[in-house]
This record gives structure tokens, C-alpha cells and sequence, in this order.
């Protein structure tokens, strides 16, 4: 399997059809789900020569902590879902390759059992309306040595998730739940509630309750950018769920240069939605991302071979992400600069 659309094709054809739209699916009609991957086709790389980039340095160090290239494991819910090595099995992928795994609230494994599988993890959180619940969890995490705290604020409500509905998937099968809503000695986890009430005033409780960096998931708009950076907020996300929550958002990379301008370098910008090849990774970093997180390839090449899989999706991204760099004249991501990329239209005039 040359590219990650293989590996998806592979993991489709392993997965009980529900479970392969639960992952690959988004809300509504799934215009979001779609642009989000079609925004990179809008754009063009107009690479520079003779830079003699002989020697390049993908690695990163992104609040601390050091990535041998710059590309994250996104937060997905399920992975047990995927393949029996779950969550596990995803963080020893990134372990291996030497980046930061990003765990989802609604993981089916503990936070606990997958620190312990070596990769840097960072914990997903929907603040939850019961604050001693959201507390109690966020000194789990922390006591799992997580390095970052990121905070999913796009999710007031559930988005409308159509293809779910048509397969009445609503619920985990049996031996599988939301291991990090289980509290110590309970039988049966909570719910994750989604809470139309989340303001800023979440933000600032969170802020006060932990020393964890504290990264936002789910921005779009440069006006929420600038106010996380009065909040006094590690990082941002520019993400819109995947597209599974508002269809019809902004694709993540035509949001992207705003919240960069509007951050003026005062903390780093990730992006995450639409990432299949090396080239969108080189785009995002040009157009001012620090990193950008993918979550569905991985899943897919768990589902295909577990472990070994989902570390394959993150070598063949690694690899690609070089080879355009080479391509573009780039020895290092800070080398990849604005006037890379051009609109496609410019191209076809």
C-alpha cells in the first residue's frame, strides 16, 4: 500500500460498515467533510531552487516537547472500534515515530494504560457541566504525565451525523465504553454531556485549575484567536470536528491565515482536518500552521494492521512530508514561507 486512500480502502473493507461511517463520516450532507480535503486542491506550491537542502531537519519542539517531524495524532474516539490493539496500540504508533499522540476523552482504553505504551500524549477534554467530574479527571490526566491539556470548543451541541442515524449506531457494542468517563470503582462510566452553557469563563476555570498547557481544538473564527490569547491559552487548533459537527464551516485551511494574522506569533497554530499527503502538510505549514494533527488516516491504518499499521500511515506521511520539503527548497518547517503557496486560480488564469 502506497498511500494513505489504500490503507483506507483496506481498513473499509476489514470494518463492519457501521463502524467504518461512524469514523469516515460528518454531519449532514458532508460539505464540510469534503472541503476540508478539497481546500488543498485550491491551492498550488511554487517551490524555490538551488537552496541546497541536502540536509534536512524535520523536527520540531512544540510546547516542550520535541517531534522528530511535524505532524500530530489527532484526537478520535473508538479505536477499539478499529482494531482490538485500541488506543494502545495508536500511542505505541506514534511512540515509534516520534511525535505526540493527542488522546480523545471518549478513548476506549484509560489514559493511564496508554501513557504507559510510551508515546507523548496530550488529553482531549469536553469540559463537562459537572466541574468536581471535570476536575477529577483533568488530575488523572495530569497524574498520567499528559503534556498538554486540549480543550474540544466547538461541540455545545451534537452535530447531526446522518450516516450513524441510518445504521441506528448509537451506542458502543458490548465490552467497549468510554474508559476515561469511568471513575475509580465504577461499574459503568458517565455519559459525555455536551454543554450548550461553555463560555470563556470554562476557559478561565481551567486555566486557573491546572499548569498544563492549555490548547484550544475547534477555532475558526480570528476573533475567538485573539481572545484565547487574552485568556491566556497555550495554543490553538483550527479545526471544525472533522466536519462532523457544523456542515457547511469553513474548510480548516481557509481559515487558517486569518487566525494566524489575528496571532500574531504569540502562540503556536496547529491545523487539523483534510491532511493526505505530504504536500497538504508543506501547504499548512507555509501558510503559517506549527503542525497540523491527522486522525481518520491513522484510524484507517489501524483498522488495516493495528500498530503496525497506524505507524505505516505515520511513515509514509513522514516520508512524503521530506520529500516535498526537498521539493520546495525547504531544509526545515520554519524554512516553509507564505509565498510557497499560491491559489490554484493563479496557476489557471
Amino acid at each position: 500500500m502506497l498511500t494513505l486512500a489504500e490503507i483506507e480502502h483496506k481498513a473499509a473493507a476489514q470494518l463492519d460498515p457501521a463502524h467504518y461511517d461512524f469514523f469516515a463520516g460528518g454531519a449532514g450532507d458532508e460539505r464540510t467533510l469534503r472541503s476540508n480535503v478539497t481546500a488543498f486542491d485550491r491551492h498550488r506550491l511554487r517551490p524555490r531552487v538551488l537552496r541546497g537542502t541536502g540536509q534536512r531537519d524535520l523536527g520540531m519542539t512544540l510546547l516542550g516537547q520535541q517531534l522528530a517531524f511535524p505532524v500530530l495524532v489527532a484526537p478520535t474516539a473508538f479505536h477499539r472500534l478499529a482494531h482490538p490493539d485500541g488506543e494502545v496500540g495508536t500511542a505505541r504508533a506514534a511512540a515509534a515515530a516520534g511525535t505526540i499522540m493527542i488522546l480523545s476523552m471518549a478513548a476506549t482504553q484509560p489514559v493511564e494504560e496508554v501513557a504507559a505504551a510510551g508515546a507523548p500524549l496530550w488529553f482531549q477534554l469536553y469540559p463537562q457541566p459537572d466541574r468536581s467530574f471535570t476536575e477529577r479527571l483533568v488530575r488523572r490526566v495530569e497524574a498520567a504525565g499528559c503534556g498538554a491539556l486540549v480543550v474540544t470548543v466547538d461541540s455545545p451541541v451534537f452535530g447531526r451525523r446522518e450516516r450513524d442515524l441510518r445504521h441506528g449506531f448509537l451506542d458502543l457494542p458490548d465490552g467497549l465504553a468510554c474508559e476515561n468517563m469511568r471513575e475509580p470503582g465504577s461499574s459503568h462510566p458517565r455519559e459525555i454531556a455536551w454543554d450548550p452553557d461553555l463560555g470563556w469563563d470554562t476557559v478561565a476555570w481551567l486555566r486557573a485549575l491546572t499548569p498544563l498547557p492549555i490548547v484550544l481544538k475547534g477555532v475558526l473564527h480570528p476573533a475567538d484567536a485573539r481572545l484565547a490569547v487574552e485568556h491566556g491559552v497555550d495554543g490553538i487548533i483550527v479545526s471544525n470536528h472533522g466536519g462532523r459537527q457544523l456542515d457547511g464551516a469553513v474548510a480548516t485551511l481557509e481559515a487558517l491565515p486569518a487566525v494566524v494574522d489575528a496571532v500574531a506569533g504569540r502562540l503556536p497554530v496547529l491545523l487539523d482536518g483534510g491532511v493526505r499527503r505530504g504536500t497538504d502538510v508543506v501547504t499548512a505549514l507555509a501558510l503559517g500552521a506549527s503542525a497540523v494533527a491527522v486522525g481518520r488516516p491513522v484510524v484507517w491504518g489501524l483498522a488495516a494492521g493495528g500498530t503496525e499499521g497506524a505507524r505505516a500511515v505515520l511513515e509514509l506521511l513522514r516520508e512524503d512530508v521530506d520529500r516535498a520539503m526537498a521539493l520546495c527548497g525547504a531544509d526545515r518547517p520554519s524554512a516553509l514561507t507564505s509565498d510557497l503557496v499560491v491559489p490554484a486560480r493563479w496557476c489557471h488564469p
